[in-house]
């Protein structure tokens, strides 16, 4: 996975480090790293993390087509990451507001792209969300080396840049992506990844569900929400979306990796259309045709726990739902591996040097999850086929 760094030597020391990133307990230093390798080590890596010229992309690129080959993805699955600082220093670290922990917190907020199946997964690509206060003024930039073209990011476009990136530049064959969008604004994301035709599952807050008057199905009316599609343009707003739901649910058996246990979730799906949502390419209809999936997933209330807005109408209702469940694969490969392998201890101030650790973790958290893999296809495999049985209904047939 290394083979794309041009130098003899770097490939040498990006070995060393990853082989540290495995062995080393406790927090990954550069010292810790270093330690047993030999005089000089420490500022070697630290060399070859902070200021070595070597692509990051180049190397996250060669790390999924291995991963696709060996693995078998079935989705790409977007996870944000909140990493918390005593000082100032690091790069993008600023006191600011984190809605999924409820509070201000002085931190770096980052989103990774993970390449996720029942049998494991991988983070392969990594957006740090720089705030503006740290792209606005030139000291701070040139003080982590900032790139001229990188600027300030919110979190959810970082997202779709990334996944976006993936198939164009790396020629990757796109899966469906799964995306937690209650923090933002779903009319701009499922907009954006509709735009760039990329399949999607995005989770989404009760409250986007908004009643919509007829007429803002052409667009007129200026609102933005979700109102009822074809199938359920007979009932008003969100309460006529709600029994639609529940008149077409099913239940679906589905593998919950938290706790490691098969479980069974009524799921019911209705067409939609989305509004208010930025355009990407020009001539997009400003009404978004999408299907709405609710899931009873707690079986003591009447009202759906979780929403999911999804492009993939023809694909079948219980994979499309099994599919956003590999959300929870990747929380718990994030806690359970790359927690471990140092994800939130660099301490560098260097943008590129950020990006260079974390592509480390990435390698090390593959080495861990190839290893351990249950199912390894040869390589050179094909990507993984159709996301589930053939024998459940389509979600567009809800």
């Amino acid at each position: 996975m290394l083979r794309s760094i041009p130098r003899s030597d770097q490939r040498r020391w990006g070995e060393v480090y990853v082989r540290g990133l495995l062995a080393v307990r406790g927090k990954k230093t550069m010292r810790a790293l270093a330690h047993g390798v030999g005089s000089g080590a420490e500022q070697s890596l630290n060399q070859f993390i902070s200021k070595s010229p070597w692509d990051a992309d180049q190397v996250r690129g060669d790390l999924a087509r291995l991963l696709i080959a060996r693995a078998q993805p079935r989705a790409w699955v977007v996870q944000p990451l909140v990493i918390t600082k005593v000082g100032r220093h690091t790069v993008g670290v600023e006191r600011q507001w984190v809605p999924r922990i409820g509070r201000v917190v002085n931190c770096q907020q980052a989103m990774s792209v993970w390449l996720a199946g029942e049998d494991g997964s991988c983070p392969v690509d990594w957006q740090l969300a720089l705030p503006e206060s740290w792209t606005s003024q030139e000291d701070l930039r040139r003080r982590a080396a900032i790139p001229t073209e990188v600027g300030s990011c919110p979190p959810e476009q970082c997202a779709v840049d990334a996944v976006s990136k993936m198939t164009r530049e790396w020629g990757l064959r796109g899966r469906p992506v799964v995306m937690d969008g209650r923090e933002a604004a779903p009319q701009t994301v499922c907009a954006e990844l509709a735009g760039r035709q990329i399949p999607f599952v995005v989770r989404i807050d009760p409250s986007s569900i908004a009643p919509m008057p007829p007429e803002s199905r052409t667009g007129r009316t200026g609102r933005s929400g979700i109102g009822p599609g074809d199938r359920a343009g007979g009932r008003a707003g969100a309460a006529g979306l709600l029994t639609a739901l529940h008149k077409e649910r099913i239940p679906v058996e589905w593998f919950d990796h938290t706790e490691r246990t098969m479980r069974a979730t009524s799921v019911g799906a209705v067409p939609v259309v989305l509004h208010g949502g930025s355009t990407v390419q020009q001539g997009q209809p400003e009404g978004l045709d999408l299907v709405l999936l609710a899931a009873w997933a707690d079986s003591g209330r009447s009202s759906p726990s979780e929403f999911w807005l999804t492009n993939l109408a023809q694909s079948p209702l219980g994979g499309v739902y099994r599919t956003a469940m590999l959300s929870r694969r990747v929380e718990r490969d994030l806690a359970e591996v790359s927690d471990g392998l140092g994800i939130r201890d660099f301490e560098g101030r260097s943008y590129r040097g950020w990006h260079h650790h974390m592509t480390m973790v990435s390698l090390a958290h593959a080495v861990t999850v190839l290893s351990s893999s249950r199912a390894q296809a040869p390589p050179g495999a094909a990507e993984g086929g159709s996301l589930v049985p053939s024998g459940e209904p389509r979600v567009g047939a809800a």
